[in-house]
């Protein structure tokens, strides 16, 4: 039994995309994508080699180029993340032993206790801090921004 050229491409690249989806990583992906190249031109009639080099140039071009590819349509916001330590500076925490100047204390943030200090004025136990520096595994908090809202008050007599 004799297949064409453009159907063992075909079943080439129908391989590749069925490893593609058991491994993990992009990489039988290219080669699937070379495989459909070539067959497209085995269909032209074009020879062997001409085959296997647009199979070799695709596959490799692509290969090099998917980080690009990846990084500039998955990971548009990736470098604004903030992990770790670094993603505590501006969060809220709340006071849970107080912190007295010199000394510090003690704050709640993202369920884990930190040893902190007061940029301020001290603040006593259960109220809201930000969080303003790391040092090491010390947090330099500071009170929020007092609220700009003025209560009105009531007239007498109304």
């Amino acid at each position: 039994m004799d297949f064409p050229a453009w159907q063992l491409w075909i079943l080439a690249a129908i391989i590749a995309g069925a490893l593609e989806i058991a491994l993990p990583g992009f990489v039988m992906l290219w080669f699937c994508a070379g495989g459909l190249v070539a067959s497209l031109a085995a269909a032209l009639g074009l020879g062997i080699n001409v085959q296997l080099t647009l199979f070799t140039l695709v596959s490799v071009a692509l290969f090099g180029a998917s980080r690009t590819i990846f990084k500039k349509a998955l990971m548009r916001n990736a470098a604004n993340v903030k992990l770790g330590v670094e993603a505590m500076v501006g969060q809220e925490a709340i006071v849970t032993e107080s912190l007295i100047e010199g000394h510090g204390g003690t704050v709640r943030i993202n369920g884990e206790l930190w040893s902190a200090r007061s940029l301020g004025e001290p603040v006593p136990a259960g109220e809201r801090v930000i969080v303003e520096q790391v040092e090491g595994l010390k947090l330099w908090v500071r009170r929020p921004a007092a609220s700009l809202e003025v209560p009105l008050k009531k007239k007498e007599g109304t």
